[in-house]
């Protein structure tokens, strides 16, 4: 990360009774609000720098020997941006980096501290930094994408432009010219190694998530990265944002029936990251696999996503179940993350068989022959846990079993020990019952 410093004069800024002033002998003669702090400044040395200021300040009575108050409530970066640029017209010693450049930027064009008010001023200075230091870095172009975006969204275009450009280039860069810093943290990979092909999915993982889908669908318009690869970027992001419900345990469900509207707002949060990631998986087949598609299913089942994006995630993740095993296919139930949604992974496995009423050449029947061998093992590991569950319905149980075709299934070791843990669990069964489980 580069820095720029700026000014050289030490800090004497000082809080006294909820007001921010600076050392000097100086009456103060200028009073400044913004939004809940209030500033007891200078026209000398602001008024110099400051265009906003010297034309707001331009009717007041020179003789008045009261402060001029002034309002800057709208200011872009609040308190700390304005400061920033206060200090540097008092001279005082300013470090800027790539997570303090944006708002300083905003707010001093806001202010109106450029060339034509003085010369060396604030906002010509900072951006050259923009330009010759920030857009050129990795982790810089990152960061002062996610505070641009934090502070004015879309509408600040002369920064947030730039740094999607300056991002997808790099993203775009053969793994082999990667010459500048990024963060990497999988299993074995050490900095000796050479870069990843995915070398940049965790630092743009950071970004919120309209602005990752923006910095996806450059990408991928490019057309120069391999679907897997954008996959993969979705998979880290996923990773870092969405909980797992499965591995969240009854902590999902304390989540869910803990403070109504922090509860109701970390969910709402969850399912737009949620529903978003979920548009940007690639049509192409093998983009992503079968077990992260499950595992945006369980997501998906438990922020209450859209209907059509949950049936878009049980078609796909329907078409690649043999990839998945059977603790993929444990889908908790909202209301209670220790139960499971049977109801989806039976959809899920519809899907899959339904793969079979379609017409295929011989090579692509064998494949799908293998598949379906690999997906009776893992729904027959299945229901041996849904077995454990002693209150689940003797009927629905059957129903799992008769799920799959009998051609499914080479042998029915793994069916019999589902059946036999069944039947331990709810030994109280009538013998007839016993009878819906012969196979």
């Amino acid at each position: 990360m580069k820095y720029m410093k700026l000014g050289t004069k030490p800090d004497t800024f000082y809080t006294e009774e909820a007001v921010r002033s600076v050392v000097s002998d100086v009456p103060a003669d200028l009073i400044i609000h913004v939004n809940n702090t209030k500033y007891q400044l200078h026209k000398f040395p602001l008024l110099l720098k400051c265009g906003l200021l010297q034309r707001l300040c331009s009717d007041t009575d020179d003789g008045d020997e009261d402060p001029v108050p002034v309002a800057l409530h709208d200011i872009p970066g609040g308190e700390e941006a304005f400061e920033l640029c206060a200090k540097f017209c008092y001279g005082i010693s300013v470090s800027i980096g790539a997570a303090n450049l944006v708002p300083a930027m905003l707010a001093a064009r806001f202010l109106r501290m450029t060339e034509a008010v003085a010369k060396g001023n604030l906002v010509a200075k900072l951006e050259a930094f923009f330009d010759s230091c920030v857009l050129q870095g990795w982790k810089d172009s990152v960061a002062a994408l996610q505070a641009a975006w934090r502070i004015s969204g879309w509408s600040e275009s002369r920064i947030v432009q730039p740094c999607i450009d300056s991002i997808v280039e790099k993203i775009l860069t053969p793994p082999a010219k990667v010459t500048w810093s990024y963060t990497y943290t999988r299993p074995g990979y050490t900095r000796k190694s050479a870069p990843a092909k995915d070398w940049w999915t965790e630092d743009i993982s950071e970004l919120d998530v309209e602005v990752f889908r923006s910095v996806i669908s450059t990408v991928r318009a490019s057309l120069q990265l391999p679907p897997p690869l954008i996959g993969e970027a979705l998979h880290v992001y996923t990773c870092k944002h969405l909980v797992d419900p499965l591995r969240a345990g009854a902590g999902a469900g304390a989540v869910a029936n803990g403070q109504a509207a922090q509860a109701e707002e970390a969910l709402a949060r969850q399912r737009r990251v949620l529903e978003s990631i979920v548009t940007m998986i690639p049509a192409e087949p093998g983009s992503v696999t079968g077990r992260f598609l499950l595992r945006l299913l369980r997501v998906a089942n438990y922020v209450g996503a859209s209907s059509s994006t949950r049936a878009q995630l049980v078609r796909q993740a329907g078409s690649q179940l043999h990839e998945a095993g059977a603790a993929d296919l444990l889908i908790p139930l909202p209301s209670d993350p220790q139960a499971y949604d049977v109801g989806a992974a039976e959809a899920v496995l519809q899907h899959f068989l339904a793969q079979f009423q379609r017409p295929a050449p011989p090579d692509e029947r064998r494949r799908m022959s293998a598949a379906m061998g690999k997906v009776a093992r893992t729904f027959d590991e299945y229901l041996r846990t849904i077995a454990l569950d002693r209150d689940f319905p003797v009927a629905k149980f059957v129903d799992l079993v008769e799920c799959l075709p009998d051609i499914a299934r080479s042998d029915h070791d793994g069916l019999y020990y589902a059946i036999d843990a069944y039947l331990k669990v709810v030994p109280n069964l009538i013998p007839n019952k016993h009878a819906s489980f012969i196979v």
